[in-house]
């Protein structure tokens, strides 16, 4: 039986470009991330033109796409500062998510708004950030398998 070519948790990467030069960086501290791809759907009824007693069928039309990312993990010091100063920005960032496998690397390249940082800490632990991301505009997909 052939194994799955799968991707390890440092292949995937949520990288960041505040300033706009096309450079992209890392913020550390993550300890789990998602990315969520969505569609918002519109339903119509279609009757059976040659049944009107079956059942009707629902047809579905996209309206629009979204993106967003997830993190959280612990609040590492070299990351407050970009963290903050996306969360303050009324104008969204620029985001590169990446996924590298051996076989090659899914990249998807756009803008995203840093909608919520929870920065929180336990008795007896570390200072732990929580980061959610909504995607402003399209996200563009490259594939270089």
């Amino acid at each position: 039986m052939a194994q799955p070519v799968t991707a390890r948790f440092g292949k995937f990467r949520v990288l960041l470009d505040l300033a706009g030069t096309g450079t992209y960086t890392a913020p550390c501290g993550f300890t789990s991330k998602s990315l969520t791809l969505a569609k918002s759907l519109s339903e119509v009824s279609l009757p059976d033109c040659d049944d009107p007693d079956a059942p009707i069928t629902l047809g579905r039309d996209v309206e629009s796409i979204s993106a967003s990312v997830t993190g959280e993990g612990v609040l590492a010091a070299n990351a407050v500062e970009t963290w903050l100063d996306a969360y303050e920005s009324t104008n969204s960032v620029a985001v590169k998510i990446e996924i590298e496998f051996s076989t090659g690397t899914v990249t998807w390249t756009g803008s995203m708004h840093v909608e919520s940082l929870e920065i929180g800490a336990e008795q007896g632990g570390r200072v732990t950030l929580n980061v959610s991301m909504q995607s402003d505009g399209a996200l563009v997909r490259t594939d270089t398998f």
